[in-house]
């Protein structure tokens, strides 16, 4: 039976109060009804994958003790905010659908520990996302990402993380940082072409990146050694070089304050009285990144050096399917020098 509507005279059985799971799928359904969680107050799963739903409900965010939902191909343009008060969703999946941004709301889904989200029209991902402290399992191939939040590296639990077939440049300096992170996929981006050196060691997949575009094609900050040129995330200031020996004015200021206040970072109104652009006091709460050689924490400018993939011992591992370097980015020009890949 292909159903168009939910049927309403299903919920009218008394019995489905005690349902737990319910599959609604390879229909053509348009919409849920408003009272689907009061007619099943305990459902647990709820699969409506290959249908036609367009938008997710308000109603969705009463079913209180939903711990998986799959709404895979549909055509979902909207994902309302009440999403985020299903406090005990642990398995997420919107894959195949015509997403254009997700609601905020996602990061109050603290038990949330898969997120699939492939093959929609994403142009990027809710900061708040770092706030899924459960979260191990994150899947965004195929969308039209261009850059992904560096708060996304403080995610505590992630442990594989799928960014492939996007139109990614850059990443963020600290992914890979966390040791719980070990699977990290960015095949087919074909303007990455740096790797953040803490994703050595890591199991990895890069093929089909760094395409020979030119530097003026894309409005990033690059740097260059040699022939190798890799482009830097948006928020870098400046890149500093050997022969610098003093930092600019504005970085060591940053340091300072965090150095002298990184015990009550997470609460950033103990700064209001500084006058300090909000930019810039986020950076306080969120770093650009952390040294790769001693974990100093960097604000507007960074000492980057590059290591070529084909010149490591991962290289038999790719095959010459990539042409992408490591880049470890450092501090000072102390650390600079004295960065090792290999040792």
């Amino acid at each position: 039976m292909n159903l168009h509507h939910f049927p309403v005279e299903l919920l009218k059985d008394e019995g489905l109060q005690y349902l737990e799971r319910l599959y609604m799928k390879r229909n053509s359904l348009t919409t849920l009804p408003e009272d689907l969680a009061q007619k099943l107050p305990n459902l647990v799963e709820l699969y409506l994958h290959s249908n036609n739903i367009v938008v997710v409900p308000e109603a969705i965010g009463s079913l209180v003790k939903l711990q998986c939902l799959d709404l895979s191909d549909n055509a979902l343009e909207i994902v309302c905010p009440e999403i985020g008060r299903l406090r005990s969703l642990r398995h997420l999946r919107l894959a195949n659908n015509q997403l254009k941004f997700l609601p905020p709301e996602v990061g109050d889904l603290k038990e949330l520990q898969t997120l699939d989200l492939s093959t929609n029209c994403l142009l990027t991902l809710p900061e708040r996302l770092h706030m899924c402290l459960s979260l191990q399992y994150l899947t965004v191939d195929r969308n039209r990402l261009w850059c992904v939040p560096r708060h996304l590296c403080q995610l505590p639990s992630l442990n594989e993380l799928s960014m492939a077939g996007n139109r990614l440049a850059f990443l963020p300096l600290d992914l890979g940082r966390s040791r719980e992170l070990q699977y990290v996929y960015v095949d087919n981006n074909i303007h990455l072409k740096g790797l953040p050196s803490y994703l050595y060691n890591k199991v990895i997949g890069c093929s089909g990146c760094g395409s020979p575009i030119q530097v003026s094609e894309v409005k990033l900050l690059s740097f260059s050694s040699g022939q190798l040129t890799v482009f830097l995330p948006s928020e870098v200031k400046s890149i500093g070089t050997e022969t610098d020996h003093v930092l600019p004015l504005q970085e060591l200021a940053m340091r300072s304050l965090y150095n002298a206040y990184y015990k009550f970072i997470k609460d950033l109104n103990f700064l209001s009285p500084i006058s300090l652009p909000k930019s810039l006091l986020e950076l306080l709460h969120c770093p650009l990144g952390h040294c790769h050689r001693c974990s100093e924490p960097m604000f507007t400018i960074v000492y980057p050096k590059l290591f070529p993939l084909r010149e490591t011992p991962m290289a038999g591992l790719h095959q010459g399917r990539t042409t992408v370097s490591f880049v470890a980015y450092c501090c000072s020009t102390q650390c600079l020098r004295t960065f090792d890949l290999l040792s």
